[in-house]
């Protein structure tokens, strides 16, 4: 058996426990608690078991100790080899893969990883494996995910304009309210609940296709919803169809679930009942028209996503009564979770300056 290679002395027993004990680094002060064994006098094999490792493995770290003390007892893994696209052409991909691809040119309307072996063979010059394309662009920071749809006509421009100069409408909209009045902003939309349902995604055995009922027939209702994002509450009403009467109604609604003396501020698209002057609205509620063909700027678009991926996809509804009753169990369950709403509804944009 070899000799015990001698530890270095600048460090007692004492001073590598009380490495140990302030170490973040489980493995640094298991090996920092054997070496204060060896300095207390016991035999190395007992000392190597203290921090789970063999007397040969205890050696070894010995030799790294006594080389950088003990920086020298932290893993040190092994980087791989240097990666074949420097910093720049890195730089370029994520702006190849960012612009997308022009279907003329390229045959296709998205990248896929087969493309992208492509484009960095013939522009950098570089082989990769298909798969590992993928590998790539994760570490230049893309994750494969659903895009979301945006109108072929929405001017981008406006619609940062309106959320940008918000809390100057707001302003001009509020301009004839009692100063310190408090103001409370809500979210309007309407969703179509019927029949003819939607399938969303579950969890499954890997491999299995699960299948889920979906009914052909064509009853429906319209849910008209709208959230106070600030106070984490909503008003919702089920009906038979989307025109002015029921937006009247509607109105009445959320004027209910208004803070007393305070002011609302109700956000909505701009669909024919939102916009008529048939319209009585109440003192309390002051109308802002969003831009048109623009949805994200909605929260309730969201509130719609996470109620039919909890409560109202992936069922067949007998009849109209079983709709109605089915949207308005769904916005119970909704409302009982101030929390849920706060977190989907709040938009940095819109809650500036709540007080007039």
């Amino acid at each position: 058996m070899p000799s015990a290679v001698p530890l270095r002395t600048d460090f007692s027993a004492g001073d590598l426990r009380q490495l140990a004990k302030r170490s973040k680094d489980n493995n640094q002060s298991r090996r920092l608690l054997s070496l204060a064994a060896v300095l207390d006098g016991m035999n190395r094999t007992d000392a190597a078991r203290i921090g789970g490792m063999d007397r040969q493995t205890l050696r070894d770290w010995v030799h790294r100790f006594n080389e950088a003390g003990p920086d020298g007892l932290l893993d040190n893994w092994a980087s791989g080899p240097a990666s074949r696209l420097s910093p720049d052409q890195f730089t370029e991909l994520a702006a190849i893969v960012e612009a997308g691809p022009d279907p003329e040119g390229d045959g296709v309307v998205r990248w896929r990883r087969v493309d992208l072996q492509r484009v960095i063979a013939e522009r950098f010059g570089v082989e990769y494996h298909e798969r590992h394309v993928g590998t790539l662009l994760k570490k230049i920071g893309f994750s494969h995910i659903s895009a979301r749809p945006r109108h072929p006509k929405q001017d981008v421009e406006i619609v940062e304009a309106f959320k940008k100069n918000f809390a100057r409408t707001l302003s001009v909209h509020l301009a004839d309210v009692t100063e310190g009045t408090p103001i409370e902003i809500w979210f309007q939309d309407e969703a179509r609940i019927g029949q003819k349902n939607g399938v969303v995604r579950q969890w499954a055995k890997r491999g299995s296709r699960p299948r889920q009922p979906a009914d052909q027939r064509y009853e429906n209702a319209d849910l008209f919803g709208a959230i106070c994002p600030a106070r984490g509450t909503g008003a919702a009403l089920t009906l038979p169809q989307a025109d002015t009467a029921a937006m009247q109604l509607h109105l009445h609604e959320i004027f209910r679930d208004v803070a007393a003396g305070a002011q609302a501020v109700l956000l909505m698209d701009r669909a024919g009942w939102h916009t008529t002057a048939k319209l009585d609205m109440t003192h309390t509620i002051t109308p802002i028209l969003l831009p048109s063909r623009a949805p994200e700027l909605n929260p309730v678009e969201n509130i719609w996503r996470y109620m039919r991926a909890n409560w109202l996809s992936n069922r067949v509804f007998q009849n109209y009564d079983a709709i109605v009753d089915t949207a308005c169990d769904a916005w119970q369950k909704l409302t009982a979770q101030p929390h849920t709403i706060t977190s989907i509804g709040l938009r940095d944009w819109a809650h500036v300056g709540q007080s007039q």
